[in-house]
């Protein structure tokens, strides 16, 4: 099978998003022919380090997010084109659903007209940069419906919008969807797989709007909620630079992203959210959950569980914890709960993996790991971890977090019993593998550690159940075999699905499941943009 990889500021690069699963990913399915697309997001990025890749990979193309706007002039009857499909899009913006459909419909609409404009007559990104998008966006603003803090948009904040629209929809200006001597495009591929919902699942949407080709969407975080975050935290007072976006930018980038959102999740044959928190937001945003297959980042649950068959337990009871802890503020309760553990067992001790040391003496029987050993970082950071969590008598989360709990995983990976604090993810999680107490307790939360510290075969039943239940459910095994499993279905029906009518008969259209795998002389080429 063949499959895009469509990444933005990832994969095969070096340092970025969710490098190191799309790594994982490529590397578990050798059975599969990848081509990597791949969106940088700055300079330092596109010139810096790539991963190696494996001899599946079999084609690499890169597109710059950043820099002046690439491509010539439009002529005159191709701005003109543009200014009505993007007119159009901006409809979708300002919530105006017209007599022709709603907002989405019109959103999509101006997006799939720009993108068969581009690739007729290019200079979008151009065209995108000049002051006719500008005039369309201001009168956006002034339409019924227009977002309220976007009315009183300065032309500043509307170059800023126009700025940062253009990046975003410089997928639609590539040459990655017809057939080119060195690259056959996206259309013979047999799913188009994007790794997040912004820009990145913008080729794969123009590759089902021109060739039907099936689009896998993955998201572990869901861009419009970031937005929404970044808004509310310059809302609520925090500290924010003098050139965060003002309201009315912030406004119109957030309608965009809801735009878009909507278009992705519409297009998408399967979506595969992150964690339970990605899934509703996608949900909110029209996803059909009958489309949803949740995949889990995960961890290595294989290697996790080596390092742990390998380490020796503590002699003393030991309680594991994941770092940082606030030895003053306290304010997940942790430390307190400790206090009251060595109070009735004196010999107790509290490790705790990764997070800067404290003062000397500023918290009694409480030593921490050394700092190298932090989440999210390869080996032999995760093999400390992994001898950390196994050492351990049982582990202690307080992750107050909607999202993966990496740390409560590894744990859980490493055959410990867990005593975890807070619910959302981290329930849903452990399930019946642990105990869970409310946040705001550490009376509760001693009272379960101490249960724990005196019944063994509770503590080892637990473990037991924790780690097999990691294992089969959270692992990253797991994920990539959901992940391969998605790309079967979706390629399963490719050779009963009609073409669109504007793909039949055009150059670089989509053949119904091709056989065999890609010419040799196609083999590791790579050509950048």
């Amino acid at each position: 099978m063949r499959v895009a990889l469509l990444t933005e500021g990832g994969y095969p690069y070096a340092q970025g998003e969710l490098v190191a699963w799309c790594e994982r990913l490529v590397r578990a399915l050798p059975w599969h022919d990848f081509e990597v697309r791949a969106l940088s997001r700055g300079r330092a990025q596109a010139r810096g380090p790539r991963r190696p890749l494996p001899p599946q990979v079999r084609l690499v193309r890169t597109a710059p997010l950043w820099g002046p706007p690439p491509g010539g002039r439009p002529s005159r009857p191709a701005a003109r084109g543009f200014a009505e499909a993007f007119e159009e899009l901006t409809a979708g913006l300002s919530g105006e659903a017209g007599a022709a459909g709603g907002v989405a419909d019109r959103f999509a609409r101006g997006l799939y007209a720009l993108a068969d404009l581009a690739a007729g007559h290019g200079g979008l990104a151009r065209w995108l940069a000049s002051d006719a998008s500008i005039a369309v966006l201001e009168a956006a603003c002034r339409r019924p419906g227009a977002p309220r803090a976007a009315v009183g948009a300065s032309v500043a904040d509307l170059l800023t919008v126009a700025e940062r629209l253009e990046r975003a929809l410089r997928p639609l200006s590539l040459d990655w969807y017809a057939e080119r001597p060195a690259d056959p495009g996206l259309g013979t591929v047999d799913v188009c797989h994007a790794v997040g919902g912004g820009p990145a699942a913008l080729p794969g949407l123009l590759a089902r709007h021109f060739h039907g080709t099936p689009l896998l969407v993955t998201e572990f975080r869901v861009r419009l909620r970031e937005h929404h975050l970044a808004a509310l935290a310059g809302a609520v007072g925090h500290a924010v630079p003098p050139s965060a976006a003002r309201a009315p930018v912030r406004a119109l980038l957030a309608a965009f992203q809801l735009g878009l959102a909507r278009a992705v999740y519409a297009a998408a044959a399967l979506i595969t959210p992150g964690d339970a928190r990605a899934g509703r937001w996608q949900r909110r945003c029209g996803a059909d959950p009958a489309r949803q297959r949740p995949v889990w980042p995960g961890v290595p649950a294989g290697e996790l569980a080596a390092v742990a068959e390998r380490t020796a337990p503590s002699p003393h009871p030991l309680l594991v914890t994941a770092g940082p802890v606030d030895e003053r503020a306290d304010a997940d309760g942790r430390l307190r709960a400790m206090a009251r553990v060595r109070a009735a067992e004196p010999a107790a001790r509290l490790l705790v993996l990764g997070g800067p040391p404290p003062e000397p003496g500023a918290v009694p029987g409480v030593r921490w790991c050394p700092p190298g050993a932090v989440a999210h970082r390869a080996a032999p950071d995760a093999a400390a971890r992994a001898a950390g969590w196994a050492a351990g008598t049982l582990a202690v989360l307080a992750d107050a977090s909607d999202g993966f709990p990496t740390a409560l995983v590894e744990a859980m990976c490493c055959g410990r019993a867990v005593v975890a604090v807070g619910g959302g993810s981290t329930a849903e999680v452990l399930g019946e593998a642990g105990v869970l107490v409310e946040p705001g307790d550490p009376a509760a939360l001693a009272d379960a550690c101490l249960a724990l510290l005196r019944d063994p075969a509770r503590r080892a039943r637990l473990g037991a159940a924790a780690r097999a239940r990691a294992t089969t459910r959270f692992s990253v095994e797991h994920g990539i075999a959901t992940v391969d499993a998605c790309y079967a279905e979706l390629a399963g029906p490719a050779a009963a699905r009609p073409l669109p009518r504007r793909a039949r008969g055009r150059a670089g259209a989509r053949p119904s499941q091709a056989a065999g795998r890609r010419p040799d002389a196609l083999a590791s080429a790579e050509e950048r943009s």
